[in-house]
């Protein structure tokens, strides 16, 4: 266990040091590659209602899929971290501009405060997810997850399996950089079912 946990420790190090590398316009046209695969694809186009992270500086950028979504007429729902614990909703945007409105977490992430989160719907208080884009680190091409180490995505994940009769399709967004040949993980890590990245 301890040895697991090492090796991802260090795989962090690396990766954030690769995407770190990365100019701003990079992750940015590498972003638009991967949202115009999503936007092509037969789970995303099926899928009505869908988890979508806001990204972070180190992340594919989310900005024009948030559109995409509310575009298509498909109901949105983002994470709202609770930092002391591993625990995370999956709460409803009203629209894009809904946004502006989330305070921003000690983190940097905006997301809806406590007043506010009570007056928002939970996906799996209302009929589930059909498709959660994911964020991470790392990823390999099977699927293994490298997260920030919090286990926000696995718990959420898990309560999914107990609310809804079929898990929500997952597909996670990646820089090419963040692609690894194996992720070390346990029992407890899931299996995210699809990786999208641009491809040499």
């Amino acid at each position: 266990m301890a040895a697991l946990r090492a090796a991802k420790q260090a795989l962090r190090k690396e990766l954030k040091k690769r995407v770190a590398a990365m100019s701003d316009q990079e992750k940015l046209r590498q972003s638009r590659v991967v949202s115009q695969k999503l936007f092509k694809h037969p789970k995303y186009l099926s899928s009505q209602r869908v988890a979508v992270f806001l990204s972070m500086h180190d992340e594919v950028r989310t900005e024009d899929l948030l559109q995409d979504i509310f575009k298509r007429g498909k109901v949105c729902f983002i994470p709202r971290y609770f930092s002391n614990s591993s625990h995370m909703d999956m709460l409803r945007l009203k629209d894009p501009e809904d946004i502006q409105n989330l305070s921003l977490t000690s983190w940097n992430i905006r997301q809806p405060g406590d007043e506010d989160a009570h007056s928002r719907e939970e996906a799996l208080a209302t009929g589930g997810l059909d498709l959660i884009l994911m964020p991470g680190l790392g990823f390999d091409k099977n699927g293994n997850r490298l997260g920030r180490g919090k286990g926000f995505y696995d718990t959420y994940l898990e309560r999914c399996r107990k609310h809804q009769p079929e898990k929500p399709y997952t597909i996670a967004m990646a820089f090419k950089e963040q692609l690894c040949t194996e992720i070390p993980v346990d029992d407890r890590d899931f299996i995210i079912d699809e990786v999208l990245y641009e491809e040499e």
